[in-house]
């Protein structure tokens, strides 16, 4: 292959009419093919490097896309984690204020049970106090009934009636 070097230092022989055609024509040819090789491989480097260039583009754009992808990614991992725990707070405190009512609920329960168990008690002596009267009452009947019994016997071993009313 020629360099610039070679092309710079040649000489051609003088003639008589100036330089050797043949010689100058062999070293053109040489020169064209050379130059037309170099010519071919330039454009060939040209379109390698336009590739290579495009490649990078892509590989960029691939790049700064996956950048945000990740960057999307993590926000949407951020909000996720962010609503996960609002939705657990949420939870939690409807959780406490149902517990709240239950427990309300339960000691009101319990209001309710002791004052209807001090009514019954109540009831039942009231109840209790009303039979005992009630017992009492029919034991001095009885009492009195047999008082007259025994009072209102004849001699003659008849007895009179009694006529008792409740």
């Amino acid at each position: 292959m020629i360099t610039p070097l070679d092309i710079q230092n040649k000489n051609f022989k003088k003639t008589f009419r100036g330089f050797s055609p043949r010689e100058v024509n062999s070293f053109l040819n040489e020169m064209i093919d050379d130059y037309e090789r170099m010519y071919k491989e330039n454009i060939e480097y040209k379109d390698k490097i336009n590739m290579l260039t495009d490649q990078i583009r892509q590989f960029q754009t691939m790049e700064e896309s996956l950048k945000s992808t990740l960057l999307v990614a993590q926000q949407a991992a951020d909000d996720v984690t962010v609503n996960a725990r609002n939705k657990a707070e949420i939870i939690i405190e409807n959780a406490e204020d149902t517990g709240r009512r239950i427990i309300d609920q339960s000691r009101d329960d319990v209001r309710a049970i002791k004052e209807e168990y001090d009514y019954l008690q109540k009831e039942l002596f009231v109840f209790k106090t009303r039979y005992e009267s009630f017992l009492k009452s029919q034991l001095m009947s009885l009492e009195e009934y047999y008082n007259s019994e025994s009072r209102g016997k004849t001699g003659n071993g008849k007895t009179e009636e009694v006529d008792l009313k409740y």
